[in-house]
């Protein structure tokens, strides 16, 4: 099932996230590095937006209920909404603590170990991300995507915390809260980036362009003349749609509705998301020298 390889995709990057984030914070710390330790924030909040997946994705599997009649799959857009703004507060925190350390003046200790560290998270990192990045596009998850984008960003932030550690054994010590600034507007441009990827579901924006697909199988139904009003909205891999097909006028209600029913089963079979459709039949009297769409 779909969300549950989502889930352990995220299990798995969680784990991964709280190494990273550990190694960083204790060595940073050691080292007195903002810059160092502002990265361990940021791959802290990447364990803590692997959370918020999972208990988002756990909850947008359950079936349709009484509440929910189009399902709960919002909820794993609801909860990319909170990774997002988890990204604008550790923003927030890395320009405040830039900017005491920029007055304190301050100078972090560069050794071995704290560049190997960097050097090490860099790494799994980079792994972290591609194997997001790869399951995400393969499952059309919106989280799993996200959160990869997130990671993304973390490459670049432990690149220029060992750029600060590059400038700071140069003899430039205010180059490491420059630095902080700069994690933090990258931090802060991907968090709104999420909000607002996960603001065009909610508002039900054009996420996926399918009607090309559709018009195709449409006019492939036998009895079909045409089609008009076609809409889609929701997120990838469970988008709901809905449609005007036009018939002969002379067909009965009986066959009408088998034709409907046959546009129904052929979209939902034949064009990728699409979890429902619901089509509506007009006789093709009302929609006189319109040919099929191409």
């Amino acid at each position: 099932m779909r969300y549950d390889r989502v889930q352990r995709t995220l299990v798995l990057v969680l784990i991964l996230n709280l190494i990273v984030a550990a190694a960083k914070a204790i060595f940073g710390l050691m080292a007195g590095s903002v810059s160092m330790v502002a990265d361990s924030l940021h791959s802290l909040f990447d364990s803590l937006s692997n959370i918020v997946g999972i208990v988002s994705t756990h909850i947008a599997r359950q079936p349709p209920d009484h509440s929910h009649p189009y399902g709960h799959g919002k909820f794993e857009t609801v909860g990319t909404l909170i990774i997002g703004a988890m990204l604008l507060l550790s923003a927030y925190w890395i320009i405040s603590e830039g900017a005491s350390r920029l007055f304190s003046r301050e100078t972090p200790a560069i050794t071995g170990i704290t560049v190997g560290v960097m050097v090490i998270t860099l790494l799994i990192n980079i792994f972290v991300s591609t194997y997001e990045r790869r399951m995400g596009k393969a499952l059309k998850s919106q989280i799993l995507i996200a959160d990869a984008r997130h990671t993304t960003s973390d490459i670049f932030v432990s690149l220029s915390v060992l750029g600060g550690f590059a400038a700071v054994w140069l003899g430039y010590p205010l180059a490491d809260p420059l630095i902080a600034f700069g994690i933090a507007i990258l931090i802060a441009r991907m968090g709104l980036m999420i909000l607002k990827d996960a603001g065009n579901v909610l508002t039900d924006a054009v996420v996926v362009d399918c009607e090309d697909q559709v018009a195709k199988v449409v006019s492939s139904v036998v009895g079909v003349k045409g089609y008009h009003d076609f809409r889609c909205r929701g997120k990838p891999q469970e988008l709901f749609a809905d449609i005007h097909i036009t018939v002969d006028p002379q067909l009965s209600v009986v066959e009408g509705h088998a034709i409907a029913e046959e546009v129904l089963a052929r979209i939902r079979a034949e064009v990728e998301g699409i979890e429902d459709v619901v089509v509506h039949v007009d006789p093709d009297e009302h929609r006189k020298g319109e040919d099929m769409r191409e």
